[in-house]
């Protein structure tokens, strides 16, 4: 025990991680003890013999299960971006456990009676504004979890809760282990007529996984630009096709049988709790509210996306066409003509524009971003980390520490896909201050050694969406670890990412970081004034995509489920009349916002929810005439990235805007709006 990691202070720059000393047999010793602990934290705190008050309480979970806190968020980083056969299996076995201490916790009687009498007393007791809303969430987390249940609706919910958990492990390794597996294996001849960041991307990834050649994998950094430029027909379909079809290839890890078991299970525990659906359930806390606001949004926006996409069809069909190939354009065929329309239309060219977007220069963007709204300054660490793919800085405002920043951004076969923002470290300020360690995961394609890493100008706003989270996680500034950073509404989450990505289009940030990697020229002004005024073009196709995957999302959570979701996903896309040549951005198989767990299971919505406000959001710049205009920076900062879940997420956003937002702003931004 004394040589396990996990047992001792971090005597390491800014009490990181030490992950040159943290090995893969620490962790199940470690999360032992952990529960071990934290168990008896909870006792403690449920059989304190003195009347409660917020202190002895609240406070005292708040500093409870330390260790725990310590090997979980370790642990659950490395699960998602280094993982191994151990670590996923201790994965399966651990993830059960953490939803039984859940349930022991919540369900504890003694424990919620104390939280129950503050909660009745709260407007009586002497707390702050920050402590009351502390309070209510806490309340309310219990409540949702089943502290007023008893008898065997307790532990039916207990158990639900435990196999929901084991359901969601199941479902991401199955995922994992699929993209994994796939490869297409290429000859350089099956790449004439691709650009050559494409050919040099599919050589790294050939001897990534130690093949002669170039591979094709199943990670979007590569797939996409695979659908977009190859030629060749037969290869765009095999690829797309097994691109479809992770997590239903049958055998082990196909994650039907688990989707249809869970959407079972979340009905099961919505009507426990007293929700006629589990989409009333979830979404009762966040700002939506109800289902019927989620389909309002959802749907105000289909119809036009959907006439949107069908015009730019039939261009394309006729495009097709006109290259002598006949029939129906399919999904592989889109990716394809839609880059050749956009030259056509805007005269712009993915191997023209790539090398102005190289990696380093755009993450200087990002920093130089924050640097000017919220005066960051970041310094590279020389620390050891869990990847030597992954980089460090740490970030301080003035002479005050904010944050370590990791960044990871290479897609591997240990990662899972995708793009997120995590922590090892959340922020608070309770009986000390704790700043933040906070990461960002890509999966960028990358380049062979010693050339530099470019990004497409979607990879670069992808880089600039996740940090925008990271912003929100380091810049927060709260008393409790409970409402920090990210901890607000599912639907308000989004909000400070993706307001985050409208700096990247502005003008000044490109004239001064798109900068060619071969001749370090500033991207040409009027090859930048094409790139911003093609910014809409393919916006039907991504919003149809998109809200065909939220639309799913909802109708699965809010409707009667044969034992065949994908039977009940055909029901909804033709309901909705999905475009044929047109598919989820996530099928139900493999829609891990979903069913990797419960983060975004009924509120895939989100996104779209927070959009409305983003665009509002960053018109308040415009209307300065100054995208960094320093006033309206400061108001952001005190409202909403340094506030985390301190207020109700309506409060927030008009504290700083003045009023809510309508869909419309929306339908601007992406160009629908006369359609």
């Amino acid at each position: 025990m004394q040589t396990n990691p996990f047992f001792s202070d971090w005597n390491t720059p800014f009490e990181m991680p030490p992950f040159d000393q943290i090995k893969d047999e620490h962790f199940a010793p470690a999360f032992e003890e952990a529960f071990r602990q934290a168990r008896a934290d909870v006792a403690k705190v449920a059989s304190n013999p003195d009347a409660p008050t917020f202190e002895n309480t609240i406070d005292a979970m708040e500093l409870d299960a330390e260790v725990l806190d310590k090997v979980g968020s370790v642990f659950a980083n490395l699960s998602g971006s280094n993982s191994n056969p151990t670590l996923e299996a201790l994965q399966r076995e651990i993830s059960p456990q953490y939803a039984a201490f859940h349930s022991e916790t919540m369900m504890n009687a003694e424990l919620f009676s104390r939280v129950d009498t503050l909660f009745e007393a709260r407007e009586d007791l002497d707390i702050t504004d920050e402590q009351k809303r502390v309070l209510e969430l806490y309340h309310q987390m219990f409540v949702r979890a089943g502290a007023n249940l008893v008898g065997e609706n307790r532990d039916h919910l207990a158990k639900i809760s435990q196999r929901l958990a084991e359901l969601g492990t199941a479902f991401t390794q199955n995922l994992l282990a699929d993209e994994r597996s796939w490869s297409m294996t290429l000859s350089h001849s099956d790449l004439d007529g691709c650009p050559n960041f494409l050919i040099a991307s599919a050589k790294e990834a050939a001897k990534e996984r130690d093949i002669d050649g170039y591979v094709i994998t199943l990670s979007r950094s590569l797939i996409v630009p695979f659908l977009q430029f190859s030629p060749r027909r037969d290869l765009r379909e095999k690829a797309f096709k097994a691109w479809v079809a992770r997590g239903e290839n049958g055998g082990e890890t196909d994650n039907r049988e688990i989707v249809a078991e869970t959407l079972n299970l979340r009905q099961v525990r919505a009507n426990l709790l007293g929700f006629d659906t589990f989409s009333d359930f979830k979404l009762a806390p966040e700002m939506a509210k109800t289902p019927q606001a989620v389909r309002d949004l959802l749907m105000a926006v289909w119809k036009p996306a959907k006439a949107a996409a069908e015009k730019d069809a039939e261009k394309l069909t006729a495009l097709m066409h006109s290259e002598s190939v006949q029939g129906d354009l399919a999904p592989w065929d889109w990716r394809y003509y839609a880059e050749k329309l956009r030259k056509a239309e805007h005269d712009l060219d993915e191997a023209e524009l790539k090398p102005y977007f190289q990696l380093d220069q755009m993450i200087e963007a990002s920093f130089a971003c924050a640097t000017k709204l919220f005066g960051l300054t970041f310094q590279p660490l020389e620390v050891p980390l869990y990847h030597p793919d992954a980089l460090a800085w740490e970030v301080k405002k003035g002479d005050r520490h904010i944050a370590v920043f990791i960044g990871d951004y290479f897609a591997r076969s240990s990662k899972r896909s995708g793009a997120w923002c995590s922590r090892f470290r959340s922020q608070s300020n309770l009986d000390k201050e704790v700043r933040p360690i906070t990461v960002n995961v890509c999966n960028f394609a990358k380049a062979p050694e010693g050339e530099p890493c470019l990004l497409t100008f979607d990879d670069a706003r992808t880089l600039f969406h996740e940090f925008g989270h990271a912003l929100h996680s380091m810049l927060s500034d709260v008393t409790y670890g409970f409402i920090s950073g990210t901890s607000v509404a599912r639907d308000f989450v989004e909000l400070p990412s993706q307001l985050y990505e409208h700096w990247l289009s502005v003008p000044e940030v490109l004239e001064e970081f798109a900068r060619h990697a071969d001749t370090n020229e500033v991207i040409p002004s009027e090859l930048l004034e094409r790139l911003l005024a093609a910014d809409n073009f393919g916006q039907g196709f991504a919003t149809v995509e998109y809200t065909a995957s939220a639309l799913v999302d909802l109708a699965f959570h809010t409707e009667p489920v044969s034992t065949d979701p994908m039977q009940k996903q055909a029901e909804i896309l033709d309901r909705i009349g999905m475009p044929s040549a047109i598919t989820m951005r996530h099928a139900t198989p493999h829609f891990a916002h979903v069913f990797a767990g419960d983060g975004y299971s009924s509120g895939y919505y989100s996104y779209m929810w927070s959009e409305v406000m983003d665009a509002d959001a960053f018109e308040a710049f415009k209307e300065t005439g100054d995208a960094f205009d320093p006033e309206m920076a400061q108001k952001l900062y005190d409202n909403i990235y340094s506030t985390g879940g301190s207020k109700d997420a309506e409060e927030l956003y008009t504290a700083f805007r003045g009023a809510l937002p309508k869909v419309d702003a929306l339908l601007k931004g992406r160009g629908l709006d006369a359609v």
